[in-house]
């Protein structure tokens, strides 16, 4: 059974972005360079190819789903029109991620209160327009109930879901989009049951890596730096801005109703280029990039060594179902 967990979607999202090198100068955090790692597990998401071939790759997934999807619809007693809106859009050349650009980091911080292109992105847009709205909206409300089960399958019992709201996918579970989406996907190797050996070393190895000799003096040397700048009590350089988050999270999670240009949070945007600064100098005086992308090749590549058939099957698999 093919299944997913909230889990374990947010926790290879997390993997790939660890993997992956992000240029100074690039627009947003994409895959420029790859660790030797990275390379392997880009083939699976699509890592290797330009903007123009995901965003294309995308709008022909979505539309082959969606035809799917209105096959299922029709075999099951109802009308529905294919949406050739995905809803996945690449990020252009106007969004600017420069986290190591001192000029760009006294303006955004780490990009987390503020963050190139928030303007754009705040205001309305083009609202958007189900095509399906009319036919679904002169159903009656038993048949619009119906309609829905058989589209996404039956709501999820309280039982099975997770106090943060996770729950396992079952495609089989799901209707006509979790069929359609199982049809044109086929099995995620990542989430298969043929490479969860694999994937469960790879997790196992970055969580091992970050108490690595090498890495852990590295750490102690910028936090030796952080604790001069008057920022103590970290122990890795991601500890920084993950304190800065936590922040931002409980700033969020304590609101009540929106407030338009709160000084709470204006504070909070100041600390958090502060902090992002400091941060900034302590990675440059201690070549912290470069220190870190070498340890960890060095060490990517006596995993690859000892598990080159695993991975190589998982790369073999994964441009298959490409």
């Amino acid at each position: 059974m093919y299944r997913h967990t909230a889990g374990a979607v947010v926790g290879v999202a997390a993997l790939l972005i660890a993997l992956t090198g992000c240029s100074g100068s690039d627009t947003g955090p994409k895959a420029e360079e790859q660790s030797p790692l990275g390379e392997y597990l880009a083939a699976a998401w699509g890592g290797d190819l330009s903007e123009e071939e995901q965003q294309k790759r995308f709008e022909e997934d979505n539309k082959q789903r969606e035809e799917l999807v209105a096959q299922c619809m029709t075999e099951a007693g109802f009308e529905y029109i294919p949406v050739a809106d995905s809803g996945y859009m690449v990020s252009g050349d106007d969004v600017v991620w420069e986290p190591d650009s001192r000029e760009w980091v006294a303006q955004y911080g780490y990009g987390m209160v503020e963050w190139p292109g928030k303007d754009e992105a705040t205001e309305p847009g083009e609202e958007y327009v189900d095509p399906n709205q009319d036919y679904v909206s002169s159903l009656t409300e038993s048949e619009q109930n119906a309609y829905y089960e058989v589209l996404y399958g039956p709501s999820i019992p309280e039982e099975e879901m997770g106090e943060d709201g996770s729950y396992e996918w079952d495609w089989t579970q799901s209707g006509c989009h979790g069929w359609a989406q199982h049809e044109t996907e086929g099995d995620d190797p990542f989430t298969s049951d043929e490479h969860k050996p694999l994937m469960d070393a790879i997790n196992e190895f970055y969580n091992d890596m970050q108490n690595a000799p090498e890495l852990a003096d590295l750490n102690a040397e910028w936090a030796s730096c952080m604790d001069d700048a008057g920022h103590s009590g970290f122990v890795a350089q991601a500890d920084a801005q993950t304190s800065m988050s936590d922040e931002l999270n409980a700033y969020y999670e304590n609101q009540t109703e929106w407030i338009e240009d709160d000084p709470a949070l204006a504070e909070l945007a100041e600390r958090e280029v502060e902090l992002a600064l400091a941060d900034l100098d302590c990675r440059e005086k201690t070549d912290y990039r470069d220190q870190q992308a070498k340890i960890t090749a060095e060490l990517e590549e006596q995993f690859i060594a000892d598990h080159k058939a695993e991975l190589d099957a998982f790369k073999a698999a994964a441009e298959q179902g490409r």
